[in-house]
């Protein structure tokens, strides 16, 4: 017998020099098919493939067998998920948690324990307003709770709500009047707080100052019988009559802040000053070059040629080749889009009394002219066809 065993052995371990053992661990990837041994691993795979990791999933079969009672399983469960948060993967937690939470077994402890955790879960996933509800809900299932109470008040802190913290504290210390946590998320809390108080006021009264600065300027406006327009174009009337009243005309717009906003890219607005003037931005265009000067303080009592007399002094435009935009040789214009017509304005009158004529609607809260080389060719081509107004 003992000769056949021999004989046998011997025929086994010669077959190995010309056939491959089955069932071997490939020569070139070992480790990872090792790695694959639950008994070896290193690490759980996350969302793994059962058919690839067979062993892996009969043993989770195991903790999650159908047979066991509710609490079994949540009991499992939680500890799964407290494994998963000992490794900082808290995205697992929470679903460990969740799903033992969902079992609703009769252990009521043992619920408020999976919401606790939870609750953990979610305050280092960054998820505040979750982890604020579980902690919440621990909290109305037993009040004095001092994890959900900690946890409440933490939440409150990072979503701003500094007024909720410390009520979280003050109902906590009721209860652990000597709690350090505690005793110190309250400080951080009513800090936080007072400071936010603060703010509040001085952004509410901002807003008031603000709002006093725009309607004394809405009231200066109106009372110099300006007119304001938000939109590009007021509506068409079927008179053309210049006695027509356009103060009260449904074309315009009503007064209001939103009026006054420049669309300009340098955001300049209207303003009143110390004295009581107004200063207006202004844009004047040179429609024969395609190009354009912006004004962003232009004072309601000046005159038109004192700011042409500075922008086409010495130095004349790099665009202006001909020489030909000096202030003697200038003509200004303002549009009246309704009326199609142009209306010429005196450069020796004040953008004040130019603005109170009764066709002129101020757009986006920037007035705009017309300038053009008198006797010019182009000026010519220009205004052919155009209805030519004074002032």
């Amino acid at each position: 017998m003992a000769e056949d065993s021999d004989d046998g052995m011997d025929a086994f371990i010669d077959k190995f020099k010309t056939e491959r053992y089955k069932n071997a661990f490939d020569e070139n990837n070992w480790e990872e098919e090792f790695d694959k041994i639950p008994m070896f691993m290193k690490k759980a795979p996350e969302n793994f493939d059962p058919k690839e990791y067979p062993d892996l999933a009969c043993i989770q079969a195991l903790v999650h067998d159908e047979d066991r009672s509710p609490e079994e399983k949540a009991q499992s469960l939680k500890d799964e998920g407290n494994a998963y948060f000992k490794e900082k993967n808290y995205k697992k937690a929470v679903i460990a948690y969740s799903a033992g939470l969902h079992l609703k077994c009769a252990d009521e402890e043992l619920n408020i324990v999976l919401q606790t955790n939870r609750a953990a879960a979610h305050f280092y996933l960054g998820n505040m307003r979750s982890a604020l509800n579980d902690a919440t809900a621990v909290k109305k299932r037993k009040p004095d709770h001092l994890k959900a109470l900690i946890r409440g008040a933490q939440c409150c802190i990072e979503l701003r709500s500094f007024a909720d913290a410390v009520q979280w504290c003050d109902e906590g210390l009721k209860v652990y009047p000597a709690d350090k946590k505690l005793l110190e998320l309250r400080t951080t809390a009513d800090k936080h707080k007072r400071a936010a108080d603060r703010d509040a006021r001085k952004a509410k009264a901002k807003e008031k100052k603000v709002l006093g600065e725009k309607e004394a300027l809405l009231a200066a406006i109106k009372g110099r019988g300006v007119k304001l327009v938000q939109s590009s174009k007021p509506r068409r009337h079927s008179s053309d009559s210049d006695d027509e009243d356009e103060g009260s005309s449904s074309a315009l717009a009503q007064l209001n802040l939103d009026g006054l906003s420049s669309k300009d890219a340098t955001g300049a607005q209207v303003f009143l000053d110390e004295q009581g003037s107004l200063h207006w931005p202004v844009l004047f265009l040179y429609p024969e070059h395609q190009q354009s000067d912006f004004i962003s303080a232009f004072c309601e009592n000046n005159c038109f040629i004192d700011h042409l007399v500075v922008m086409f002094g010495e130095e004349l435009p790099p665009w202006d080749t001909d020489r030909k935009y000096q202030p003697q040789n200038l003509q200004l214009f303002f549009e009246d889009e309704q009326k199609e017509s142009l209306y010429h304005v005196d450069l020796e009158t004040s953008l004040l009394k130019t603005l109170q004529h009764k066709r002129f609607f101020v757009k986006a809260g920037t007035p705009s002219f017309i300038v053009l080389v008198k006797g010019s060719s182009f000026s010519k081509q220009f205004l052919t066809g155009k209805r030519i107004q004074g002032l």
